[in-house]
């Protein structure tokens, strides 16, 4: 029988403690009322979990537009849930580590998969370097690519990492080679209700298809006239999903991402990809940085670094590892990027301060 929001399952544990629908109704209630900030979150999302509305209300990251809210169906995350279980046998009793807030779809997943798989999670407070306990074992585990970097020397404690919300970059994929532990790169977006494909980082075969993301049961990929990602996810929505990504489709199971649609740039007829860009110079920058585009009278859009620095001068023979087109025609130094509420860097905005010093 396939679950439904009204039902907690049996095995599933809170911190070490098990709960029924009224005891998790209970402490929500509390959480909200008396919690810290991260506790509160999660009590807000317990309520509107155990509500009588078949849907949830969640925002956007922000970090590609303006953050909106969407309604997302419960059975939609159930069956999210469910695949994800499948995918890295989770069973019952498993226990699994929480440290992502809880007011963001990968956050609220955590929670939903514990609810419904059985799981026994252990919440902490999201940081990019959480306050764990290194000496407990665990089964899963998701986290944001600055945590994974942050939190490298003690993963061989978790056996299945997954890392969202923002590209993985080569320093820390090379860093997690030699782990026993499992670590998998996910793709997903709010829309999609967390991921619907994954890539192993570490454990892998040199062979092509391991830089390919794989969707999970019951999800297939196509690609629209922009060569952008098309889901076929009808367990998770009614209808096609429309991305901004650009792929490149190897089968209705697998595609490589290229970029974001919006981000790509043509600099006097060339296309350029930031972010496969960004990818190249990743393994020789400290700071934070990203490429983009401003007008250009003769190219049209010509290509800019923009880095989050206050130090002169700066080494540019780091843009030695660029194609020729690649190479950037402007270096922008910021002292501090704005970042949205869920720790992605906000380009745009972050662009309109070194602007508006002009």
């Amino acid at each position: 029988m396939t679950p439904t929001y009204k039902n907690v399952h049996l095995k599933f544990k809170l911190d070490g403690l098990s709960y029924k629908y009224d005891d998790l109704m209970e402490i929500a209630y509390n959480y909200v009322k008396e919690g810290f900030g991260y506790q509160k979150e999660l009590g807000e999302f317990l309520l509107d979990w155990l509500d009588q509305h078949d849907y949830v209300e969640v925002q956007t990251s922000g970090s590609t537009g303006k953050p909106k809210l969407l309604k997302i169906k419960k059975s939609a995350m159930i069956n999210s849930a469910l695949a994800t279980g499948d995918f890295f046998n989770l069973k019952p009793g498993d226990k699994v580590l929480h440290c992502l807030p809880s007011n963001f779809i990968a956050g609220k997943m955590m929670i939903v998969r514990a609810i419904i798989l059985g799981l026994e999670l252990d919440m902490v407070q999201p940081a990019a370097l959480p306050v764990i306990d290194f000496e407990k074992q665990y089964d899963f585990c998701a986290l944001t690519p600055m945590q994974l970097k942050k939190l490298e020397p003690y993963i061989n404690t978790v056996k299945t990492i997954i890392v969202g919300g923002g590209m993985v970059s080569k320093p820390i994929v090379e860093s997690i080679q030699n782990k026993k532990t499992q670590i998998y790169e996910t793709y997903g977006m709010t829309e999609t209700v967390s991921h619907i494909a994954v890539k192993k980082l570490n454990h892998i075969e040199t062979t092509a298809s391991d830089n390919y993301f794989k969707t999970l049961t019951d999800v297939t990929v196509e690609t629209d006239d922009r060569n952008c990602l098309v889901i076929n996810a009808p367990k998770l929505s009614d209808n096609k999903i429309i991305t901004n990504d650009i792929v490149k489709i190897h089968s209705e199971n697998t595609f490589e991402w290229l970029g974001r649609f919006d981000n790509v740039i043509n600099s006097g007829g060339i296309k350029l990809y930031p972010e496969q860009i960004e990818r190249k110079l990743q393994s020789k920058i400290k700071e934070e940085f990203f490429v983009t585009a401003q007008p250009d009278d003769t190219l049209g859009e010509k290509l800019v670094f923009v880095v989050e620095t206050d130090k002169e001068p700066f080494d540019t023979s780091i843009f030695d590892v660029l194609d020729k087109y690649e190479k950037p025609k402007e270096i922008i130094k910021i002292p501090k990027f704005v970042e949205t509420a869920s720790g992605k860097i906000h380009r745009q905005k972050t662009l309109a301060l070194s602007q508006a010093k002009c």
